[in-house]
């Protein structure tokens, strides 16, 4: 069954093929046909010991593409694809007013921080 054609770019979620498993990641082959790499610290939230506790040769998996080296040597993250989905339908599930307080809550809190470390700067200052 082939993968559906999709860009494979940096930032880009796309489906693959697990191809192969080594004690340091996975190779994971891409809708372009390219394989990359899935590192064992970008499969899970967790500690991975064995790739095989989260990955199976044959399993089709979503990957972040993190980078595309010059040589064509392709960095992927399953945790990252994971992560990104979470937020996607959780932005979704939100409603406009829900977003809104979201966002200004976030704000206020930034401009706490930078009150505070402004405050303290001057008072440093004036010491």
């Amino acid at each position: 069954m082939p993968i559906e054609q999709q860009e494979v770019i940096p930032g880009a979620i796309v489906e693959g093929v697990v191809q192969g498993i080594t004690r340091f990641g996975a190779f994971v082959e891409l809708p372009d046909g390219k394989v990359g790499l899935v590192h064992i610290s970008e499969i899970a939230d967790t500690y991975v010991k064995d790739v095989k506790d989260f990955l199976q040769e044959g399993q089709r998996v979503k990957v972040k593409v993190l980078n595309v080296a010059d040589n064509g040597k392709v960095g992927l993250s399953v945790r990252q694809a994971k992560e990104k989905e979470r937020q996607s339908r959780e932005a979704a599930a939100m409603s406009l007013e829900d977003k809104i307080n979201k966002f200004l809550k976030e704000s206020d809190e930034k401009l706490a921080t930078l009150k505070l470390k402004r405050d303290t700067r001057r008072r440093n200052r004036y010491s």
